[in-house]
């Protein structure tokens, strides 16, 4: 039976393999020490569940129009406003089936087949496949450690080729926790502008950062680049909402239209109850997030320090989201009890089988001189897990 190339050229998540395989251990009765995928260790606050159960005793259970609620779409302008000094009308915004699906729907209306889109790497492992999905290239423009894993602008500007139609902006970082300077932000908006290509600029994480870091949106930088910028965020992160499947798009209006038109005939509109939840969400009090925040800054301290306590390991201190990267390659050509390791993959197979520890290769980001450590874990388990990691290296020859 016949697949389509397309389709069959699509690789699946790493992130979700290691993560599924944990799981599998751990219902097996294995002690695992899960450092995988990546998601709030924290309940959804309450505040927010009851205006879930509040819209379901109203009866407000029914389809809505496909780019989302009035009032979601409105909160979203209002959020955008408030913490970014961006100005949006509710006719800009699509409410997704979270921001993965924004991301999709915005290259799926953006890209021509051949479009190239630049992505800084390392990277999140479903960017380039997105990319490839709706018939684009993707191309990989790296950013070194000591430059925080953030690619230079001259190298971007290298990157450029006639086909360039989009640049991903992730800020903060999904994998490297790398935060956008002002300046850096500025020569990015530059580019983009003469050279005319869009910025997807991802801000899932926006809420998430630490030091006194500030999270700034591209779109505030001025009119044209505000034109060229479609931004992705969602109620996942910063509102520990990951199941409840609510992302948004804010674009130009052509852009916009694209979207919900292409939204409305492949999926319609996203979870209604989940939507009112998200409402409440975006209203209401910030004290839950503001502790989750303080606790991510603490465990990020912890886990850094731990790993680079070890020979042969080391990092660099994230700014911002709950990921660290954390360099393996001093340990290539070692072994334990015969089994080599010669890249991330090696790393994080031989570390989950015998020292049951979940780490993400950073072949999956493009970084195979790394493996990625998500601190979105109790303490009690980041301090088991180094605890097993230390005792593993010791084992190595």
């Amino acid at each position: 039976m016949q697949v389509s190339s397309r389709a069959a050229g699509v690789v699946g998540s790493v992130t979700l393999e290691i993560d599924a395989k944990a799981k599998k251990m751990k219902a097996d009765g294995i002690d695992v020490v899960g450092f995988g995928a990546g998601e709030p260790d924290f309940p959804t606050p309450q505040f927010v569940i009851d205006a879930a159960k509040d819209a379901l005793d109203k009866g407000l259970t029914r389809y809505t129009p496909a780019a989302g609620l009035l009032e979601l779409r409105q909160a979203i302008c209002d959020k955008l406003q408030k913490d970014n000094g961006i100005s949006y009308a509710p006719a800009q915004i699509v409410v997704s089936n979270g921001a993965k699906h924004a991301l999709y729907n915005t290259f799926q209306a953006i890209l021509e087949p051949g479009d190239e889109v630049l992505i800084p790497s390392p990277y999140w492992v479903s960017y380039p496949e997105m990319v490839k999905m709706a018939g684009g290239v993707p191309v990989f423009v790296p950013g070194a450690a000591e430059d925080g894993f953030k690619p230079s602008l001259s190298a971007l500007r290298a990157a450029c080729t006639p086909r360039t139609v989009a640049m991903i902006l992730n800020s903060p970082s999904n994998p490297t926790g790398a935060i956008y300077t002002r300046e850096e932000l500025e020569g990015i908006a530059a580019l983009a502008v003469e050279k005319q290509f869009y910025v997807i600029s991802d801000e899932i994480y926006e809420e998430l950062t630490y030091d006194g870091a500030q999270h700034i949106s591209i779109a505030s930088l001025g009119e044209d680049i505000y034109q060229q910028t479609i931004v992705i965020n969602g109620m996942s992160k910063a509102h520990a909402m990951t199941g409840w499947r609510i992302g948004y798009s804010a674009a130009p209006v052509p852009v916009a239209k694209v979207i919900a038109n292409y939204q409305s005939h492949a999926t319609s509109n996203a979870n209604t109850i989940a939507q009112w939840a998200s409402v409440a969400a975006l209203t209401g009090p910030r004290d839950d997030l503001e502790a989750m925040v303080r606790e991510f800054a603490a465990r990020r301290d912890y886990l850094c320090d731990r790993i680079e306590a070890i020979p042969g390991l080391g990092c660099v201190r994230p700014g911002g989201a709950f990921y660290v990267m954390m360099r393996v390659s001093g340990l290539y050509g070692k072994s334990y009890e015969g089994q080599a390791i010669q890249n991330s993959m090696d790393f994080a197979g031989v570390l989950l089988d015998q020292a049951q520890v979940a780490v993400v290769p950073g072949v999956a980001f493009g970084a195979d001189e790394y493996v990625r450590l998500s601190y979105a874990t109790s303490r009690e388990n980041i301090e088991k897990g180094m605890d097993r990691i230390a005792a593993f290296v010791q084992k190595l020859k």
